[in-house]
């Protein structure tokens, strides 16, 4: 089968939910057995968004191939269990940059590079990019923002053209949002009707409508959205609130967006989705009755979105080990001696979430001296390991003045330095440790029980590492380095083996959490959670 690609936009508002859409209908269409991968157009000019404060856009996801991503291929990944790449995030700065850098090779013979047709060309090459080289029955693409804004003019464009050229082979699934006036008491349908009017107004017309709800849209008015839209009304599917964005795969299935998505490319839907193992996960999800409490240190708490990859690595954790998750932040930056008891005690685990810089951490070093006293799981999570080796320093090894490098160039101590590899490395962009490495773990150890395995790869983000003049040190007095990279002998993972569970690691263990396939540490942290749970009834 040839290649089909799926354009996913958005209108009226942003946030509406494009790659939750776009990710269920991947989980839907990989359970009929095919082969599909999703990819996210950014139409901002940053290059990726590895240097963007948390503030303006949520987490940084980490590819296996060392690309910084936007926080959306997280969703996708968790959805289909499909690795993705570089090749799975493109931005508007990484389109101009690449033309810009074609014409200063000359490749354009000297002709006048324009928006058309050169930037919606390399546009296009990059949709085709995962059909032509990764043998997908299905590309899914997701534009970012919404129809309407002037930045995603020329991807917009690119779609048009990609529609014109490949009629059956190509379509547009358009979300949009249906609102609800509370004091009418009336749903407006005006919003999308103008939405959609403004892509028609581009040369696009919607192939299928996502209408976004709090409430229930009646079928008289999905019928009036789509004579008003030149949409089918059998094309026309609401997403609704729902108590969970893994929820959302089922909605889809139950108003049949995959059969019309198929039917709309020319592919006759055969038999349903094998959708069984997903259905056990939800199953578990509602049946859960106990609670497990983890509270998340990090000094970006107040954001939704910039530890999303753990949150939902924790919930997925949680609901494998039959519990509702917890989940409350505790603001490293207000975190004091005075207070933590309070804070922290009636917690059953503790995550030290990553991050950078100096703003918070004493709060970070604050929290992980009372987890370790009072022997209460404990998993730090790259900064957040890092900051356990220094406490630990610190207070027991009675180093008073240790420090990382990265928060104290002049620190006598440091028992976190610049990587080797770092030190002449001036860009902030796509410099850093980056990407999947692998880990060998010490036999007998927790971590290694956790996984069942000695060998393992998992995703780094960082420029600073343990500094193994104090390796032996360190394992003398109790903290054991029991991860390493085989190749650097980098250490990757430390852990206290006379607590109940008390590890820290380098690298990003919940960017391949899955629902299908939940981290193994992950799994293994909120069990022992659990246990500490029922020792204190």
């Amino acid at each position: 089968m040839e290649t089909k690609y799926i354009f996913v936009t958005g209108g009226v508002v942003s946030s509406l939910g494009k790659g939750i859409i776009s990710s269920s209908l991947a989980c839907l269409l990989k359970a009929r057995g095919y082969r599909v991968t999703i990819q996210k157009f950014d139409p901002y000019i940053n290059i990726d968004p590895g240097t963007l404060n948390p503030y303006e856009h949520g987490e940084c996801y980490v590819t296996v191939d060392g690309h910084e991503a936007d926080l959306d291929l997280g969703h996708y990944e968790r959805f289909t269990n499909v690795h993705t790449t570089r090749a799975n995030n493109i931005t508007t700065g990484r389109i101009y940059q690449s033309v810009i850098d074609k014409e200063r090779r000359g490749d354009y013979l000297g002709k006048t590079v324009q928006i058309i047709p050169h930037i919606t060309d390399e546009i296009k090459r990059n949709v085709k990019i995962l059909g032509n080289t990764g043998n997908f029955d299905f590309v899914i693409t997701e534009i970012g923002g919404v129809v309407g804004d002037i930045e995603s003019l020329p991807f917009l464009e690119a779609v048009r053209q990609m529609k014109w050229d490949m009629a059956d082979d190509c379509i547009v699934v358009h979300l949009t949002y249906v609102p609800y006036i509370a004091a009418a008491k009336e749903l407006k349908t005006k919003p999308t009707q103008h939405s959609v009017k403004q892509l028609q107004h581009l040369g696009i017309q919607p192939d299928v409508l996502v209408l976004r709800t709090e409430h229930d849209i009646p079928v008289p008015m999905r019928r009036k959205i789509a004579q008003f839209c030149n949409v089918s009304p059998d094309d026309v599917v609401q997403s609704a609130d729902v108590s969970s964005i893994y929820e959302v795969p089922l909605e889809m299935e139950r108003q049949h967006l995959d059969e019309i998505v198929l039917r709309h490319l020319g592919v006759q839907p055969e038999g349903e989705p094998h959708l069984e193992p997903w259905r056990r996960f939800l199953d578990k999800m509602h049946a859960a009755n106990e609670t497990v409490t983890i509270g998340l240190v990090g000094k970006y708490v107040e954001l939704q979105d910039a530890y999303k990859s753990i949150n939902e690595a924790l919930f997925q954790a949680a609901t494998y080990n039959d519990r509702v998750l917890d989940l409350r932040y505790i603001h490293s930056e207000r975190l004091t001696e005075a207070d933590v008891d309070e804070k922290l005690s009636g917690l059953d685990g503790v995550i030290i979430a990553p991050g950078f810089g100096q703003r918070g951490i004493e709060g970070k070093f604050t929290a992980l001296k009372w987890c370790r006293e009072h022997d209460v799981p404990t998993f730090g999570i790259c900064l957040g390991m890092q900051c356990m080796v220094i406490e630990f320093a610190r207070n027991v090894l009675g180093l008073t003045d240790a420090n990382s490098t990265e928060m104290d160039h002049a620190t006598p101590h440091n028992v976190i330095d610049l990587m080797e590899e770092q030190k002449s490395v001036s860009d902030k962009g796509g410099t850093m440790r980056l990407g999947a490495y692998d880990c060998a773990l010490a036999g007998g150890s927790r971590v290694e029980k956790a996984y069942g395995t000695t060998r393992v790869s998992e995703r780094h983000r960082h420029r600073f590492e343990f500094n193994n003049d104090y390796r032996a040190r360190f394992e003398n007095a109790g903290m054991k380095c029991v991860g390493e990279n085989p190749a650097t002998h980098l250490v990757e993972v430390v852990e206290l083996p006379d607590h109940r569970w008390y590890i820290g690691t380098q690298y990003h263990p919940e960017y391949s959490s899955t629902v299908l396939n939940p981290h193994p540490l992950f799994l293994d942290f909120i069990k022992a959670a659990v246990a500490y749970h029922n020792e204190k009834k």
